[in-house]
């Protein structure tokens, strides 16, 4: 190459390096498409339409949630992964996504490796609930009732694999019952059923089920997490209510694109955990069943390595299969 054409070629890349700079300083241009890989009404999609609201309004372009559901969430996740890494297709996803990758042995994508890290959006219990036909007020009666209905007693969840799937295993085996596990395509359709009486038990959150435990349409036993859970302090743990060993806790979190520049991933981060801390939204969370997180992509990034390696653990220790 002679010493102009390498000249040139210097100036191209400067011009392409630059372009691609000013294209970041001024994201974001255009409307951004969020995609729900749950269906609409579920804890998923009420919280990422609660970010989705509030980074239209503070960047004055249109966030669009879209529903993408099936698969336990792997449709729109893989939709997001094979997305132009720009900025513009970004996702959130469930722990229920980390159960995945040790239940599945082929997945279309690959959690760590085709997608990055934004931020923590949530941490929050679930919550055992049941039907008030069920003559059940603990979990220990509930234990005790489905030992007399070996394959009688139904529990919805979000779908095959998620981590209402994998919880109702584990209390499965764990309170030595066999119960029938029904999937749906998120945790809003399984709620709906459980109120119909077509389903007897489901482990949801509090974002979910609470109105309707509220209402009466709902019984609440327990919550799942290890400790109890501060915004409902009258509610035992699981582990309490009899059935050792048993801990699950339910987080959403946004991710985009491997290959998202990282001055993008920068900006959603810093803004979605700055409107997420935002004390209305902080209070709307919380009023809900979950915290606030809004940590940094590294954070979560080490946090859904350290939950794919648990949940792998776990299905193997239930013999979770992908039905």
């Amino acid at each position: 190459m002679t010493t102009t054409m390498h000249r040139a070629a210097l100036a191209a890349l400067a011009l392409l390096a630059s372009a691609g700079a000013a294209a970041q300083d001024r994201y974001p241009s255009r409307p951004i498409r969020l995609i729900v890989p749950f269906a609409p009404g579920g804890g998923t999609d009420i919280t990422a339409r609660a970010v989705a609201a509030k980074l239209s309004e503070s960047w004055g372009q249109t966030v669009v949630p879209d529903n993408r559901a099936g698969a336990n969430g792997t449709i729109g996740v893989d939709i997001a992964a094979k997305s132009a890494p720009d900025g513009y297709t970004i996702t959130m996803i469930s722990s229920s996504h980390a159960v995945n990758v040790g239940l599945y042995t082929r997945m279309p994508y690959d959690l760590l490796r085709d997608l990055t890290p934004v931020t923590q959006a949530t941490s929050q219990p679930y919550v055992m609930v049941i039907h008030p036909s069920v003559p059940a007020k603990t979990v220990k009666e509930f234990i005790a009732y489905a030992k007399t209905k070996p394959g009688g007693v139904n529990y919805g969840s979000s779908g095959t694999g998620g981590i209402a799937h994998l919880g109702g295993e584990l209390l499965g085996v764990t309170a030595g019952i066999k119960m029938v596990h029904i999937p749906y395509k998120g945790g809003a359709p399984s709620t709906m059923d459980l109120i119909a009486g077509q389903i007897q038990m489901q482990l949801g959150t509090l974002l979910l089920t609470g109105p309707h435990i509220k209402s009466g349409k709902l019984r609440v036993l327990a919550v799942t997490t290890p400790k109890r859970w501060p915004g409902t302090p009258e509610l035992p743990t699981m582990q309490e209510a009899g059935v050792p060993g048993f801990a699950i806790t339910q987080w959403y979190g946004m991710i985009a694109p491997a290959k998202t520049p990282p001055a993008i991933i920068s900006k959603l981060q810093k803004e979605i955990s700055r409107l997420l801390l935002q004390p209305d939204v902080k209070e709307k969370l919380a009023a809900d069943g979950a915290d606030a997180v809004g940590n940094t992509p590294e954070e979560f990034g080490a946090h859904i390595k350290a939950e794919v390696a648990k949940y792998s653990k776990l299905v193997k220790q239930v013999g979770l299969k992908a039905e």
